[in-house]
């Protein structure tokens, strides 16, 4: 076993994190919207084609297409990045980052890229990827309820 003579032998002294100073019920708060947008995303996702093909049926028409998968996506970037980075400051695991990347990968992809043409693959990608999101959500929200507040 090695031994360090010249290093202190108590532990050095944790600088508080001003992330750590919000209550949890805000870092609750958001990731809650986050799973709930996210499953949101997954559900517009895999039922709006399916809506668009029965619109001629009854009658109505579909003008002035504003793409909001774009939009959508931006915002589940910066909600999802915030969240889980004051989440690990809590509860220490990446177990959350595992499903974000992945998510956020397949959302980005599915809506810039050559893919963003309203095909299966894009519906394929974004409802795949709105899943994912929304399980990195709840898989944070559980491991910082689970971590014990600071303090």
């Amino acid at each position: 076993m090695l031994y360090c003579f010249t290093c202190p032998r108590t532990p050095p002294k944790v600088m508080p994190v001003t992330a750590m100073s919000q209550p949890p019920s805000v870092l609750r708060r958001a990731d809650r919207i986050g799973f709930f947008a996210s499953v949101a995303c997954a559900i517009h996702c895999a039922l709006l084609p399916v809506l668009l093909a029965l619109m001629p049926a009854f009658g109505l028409k579909f003008g002035g297409w504003i793409d909001f998968d774009q939009a959508f996506v931006v915002f589940a970037t910066l909600l999802g990045a915030t969240t889980l980075t004051l989440g690990y400051r809590r509860h220490r695991a990446f177990h959350a980052w595992a499903l974000l990347v992945p998510g956020l990968l397949l959302v980005w992809i599915a809506s810039f890229t050559a893919l963003h043409n309203h095909t299966m693959g894009h519906l394929l990608l974004m409802t795949v990827g709105g899943v994912t999101l929304a399980a990195a959500h709840m898989v944070n929200l559980r491991l910082t309820h689970a971590a014990k507040a600071p303090g």
